[in-house]
């Protein structure tokens, strides 16, 4: 069963047994401490592996108290000033190991000093535009070629087409008519911030570094918005995707560890950020 979005007063959370965890995407200042409470009752409740909140810098104390630690951060998520902690807590022995924990930092040193001369860079030979409604069919089955898992209802139409409406900008690239890569622009309009996210190439056409071309066109949309806080949270498995964030000037904003059903698999993700000047 998939992980459902619920909201609680000022507080959104995802929660569910497909990632095994909680996690709050969102929460009214004025209500930090009876939010804790509900998601430590809830996470007892339901037997959830983990919980993950997306924190102030001022609720740092009561989180710390209560027994979570920071796994990352993103600098400038809130109005481009200030910071948005990533605070987790393990409810479980086994959640909290990491396989190749070791493996995963190697690979973040290896790409997070590296940068790309935009100069030298040549575009791929296809187009690239805002995608629509008519293009939801052709998402759908990229999604489903590319993801075997997903924590968020992607392989459903109705909502990619509520989300299109609503906070989210899809682009995509194109080989003549056919569409054969994504991307998701999450936009948190009230925080001028936004998630590069949802990047799915088809197999045959990887290797063009069409992710980074999508990932240019995104940022240059979001600035036209006023959008000038970028982030991505990426598989940590994924080295290009990491390598494609890391190169065009995002930094390194922490692990969070076993955090994502993804790929049939609970997965750590990495956080990458950047904040364009203006």
């Amino acid at each position: 069963m998939k992980d459902i979005i619920e909201k609680r007063g000022g507080c959104t959370i995802h929660h569910g047994t497909y990632s095994d965890r909680i996690y709050v995407m969102s929460y009214d200042p004025s209500e930090a401490k009876m939010m804790l409470d509900f998601v430590r009752k809830l996470g007892k409740e339901k037997n959830y592996g983990k919980i993950i909140i997306k924190v102030r810098e001022a609720d740092r104390v009561l989180l710390l108290d209560a027994g979570f630690t920071k796994e990352g951060e993103i600098d400038g998520y809130y109005k481009g000033i200030n910071t948005c902690l990533f605070m987790a807590k393990y409810l479980k022995p086994d959640r909290r190991r990491v396989r190749e924990k070791a493996k995963i930092l190697d690979a973040i040193d290896q790409v997070k000093d590296k940068k790309m001369n935009l100069d030298s860079f040549k575009w791929p030979s296809y187009s690239f535009r805002r995608l629509s409604e008519e293009d939801i069919e052709q998402m759908v089955k990229i999604y489903e070629e590319v993801f075997e898992s997903y924590p968020f209802p992607i392989y459903d139409p109705s909502y990619i087409k509520k989300t299109m409406t609503k906070d989210c900008q899809y682009y995509g690239v194109f080989d003549q008519e056919r569409l054969i890569g994504l991307s998701t622009c999450e936009i948190n309009y009230k925080e001028k911030n936004v998630e590069m996210t949802d990047f799915a190439v088809l197999p045959s056409y990887r290797g063009h570094k069409l992710a980074k071309s999508l990932l240019m066109n995104m940022e240059k949309a979001m600035v036209q918005e006023g959008i000038f806080t970028h982030y991505t949270i990426a598989r940590s498995q994924s080295l290009p995707m990491n390598m494609t964030f890391s190169s065009l000037g995002y930094h390194y904003g922490g692990t969070l560890w076993n955090n994502t059903q993804i790929a049939g698999n609970i997965e750590s993700m990495n956080i990458w950020v950047k904040q364009i000047n203006h």
